[in-house]
């Protein structure tokens, strides 16, 4: 039996799991929400006691690891975290390695997603796929002639900060009208709660804002991207607006993309592309008017949801076992 063992560093979250090379069942599987006020030791802690819950008495062949920040691929080294404080260039690879004794390697969480959709879900059977992940932030992975493709420094995939509206509202890395500042689930609820703000009454109805008013108990700061996608759903006209803002300004990344590198398949991930079928509609629409028409793409929901991750590093470990 060859183990593999996944580990999950996400901003909220820490998740691990055994597989046997070949399955696709977990063996056993551990998850654990990240402490309000937690530090990279605090998580390193954490993750250590969930990997020791699993393992037993059994050894993995690798180790393979998704981090949910900027990583030094070559060196297994994390860059930072945006969501924990402490991550700066901690080399995380070689700790893992000293601890456990076995091969181990770690990239950034989309670039895994990205690889374990190759691998096990959306992505199986394609030699050039773009995953996008919509939650907290918008980032993205590539895979290209079946392997992943990271950039000259490792930045390569970075959907979010495409500008789509030049005049649009400031993003947290400076610019204007960003994909990542119309389309994340917490920009979507900052969105909203602004057009409540300033136009309380707005045209007045049920069906302009009111239906996300009640959702929250009036109490704005509640607002959360699903909560918009729920009430878009049931029908509330401001966020229907939010959210097709949001969708159009993914279709239109999506749209340069594939114009730039002509990848056969978008697979997308994350929280917010739960968001209904009206989304989809519009994130295919002004995808399909953005980029060129012969230009010959697919885009399409992930498979393996808040698994991609993991599976991903099951993919990345893999890799580095002789005769697999």
């Amino acid at each position: 039996m060859t183990l593999i063992l996944a580990l999950d560093f996400g901003g909220t979250k820490l998740a691990a799991a055994l597989v046997n090379i070949g399955s696709r069942t977990w063996l056993r599987y551990e998850r654990r929400l990240s402490p309000a006020n937690a530090d990279a030791s605090t998580d390193l802690e954490i993750m250590r006691s969930l990997i020791y819950s699993l393992l037993q008495d059994t050894k993995p062949a690798a180790i393979g690891v998704s981090f949910g920040g900027p990583v030094d691929a070559s060196t297994g080294t994390v860059r930072l975290s945006h969501h924990v404080v402490g991550w700066e260039n901690i080399p995380l690879k070689a700790l893992l390695e000293e601890e456990f004794g076995v091969s181990v390697d770690v990239d950034n969480d989309a670039n895994i997603a990205a690889l374990g959709e190759h691998r096990f879900g959306a992505g199986q059977g394609y030699d050039s796929l773009f995953y996008i992940t919509v939650s907290t932030g918008v980032g993205g992975g590539w895979i290209l002639n079946g392997q992943p493709w990271r950039g000259a420094a490792g930045m390569a995939g970075e959907i979010g900060h495409i500008v789509v509206d030049p005049a649009g509202p400031v993003c947290l890395c400076g610019k204007r009208g960003c994909v990542e500042r119309l389309a994340s689930g917490p920009y979507m609820a900052q969105n909203a709660r602004e057009i409540l703000e300033k136009e309380p009454q707005r045209r007045g109805g049920l069906r302009d804002g009111e239906i996300l008013r009640g959702l929250v108990g009036n109490n704005l700061t509640l607002l959360t991207g699903q909560l918009v996608s729920e009430a878009a759903a049931a029908g509330d006209d401001l966020a229907k607006e939010v959210l097709h803002k949001a969708a159009w300004a993914l279709g239109v990344g999506i749209g340069n993309v594939a114009n730039l590198m002509n990848p056969q398949r978008f697979v997308l991930g994350g929280g917010v592309t739960k968001a209904g079928e009206d989304f989809w509609r519009v994130v295919h629409q002004v995808a399909r008017e953005t980029a060129l028409p012969e230009v010959d793409f697919e885009v399409v929901p992930a498979v393996l949801g808040d698994d991609a991750p993991l599976w991903g590093g099951v993919a990345i470990a893999s890799m580095t076992i002789p005769n697999l």
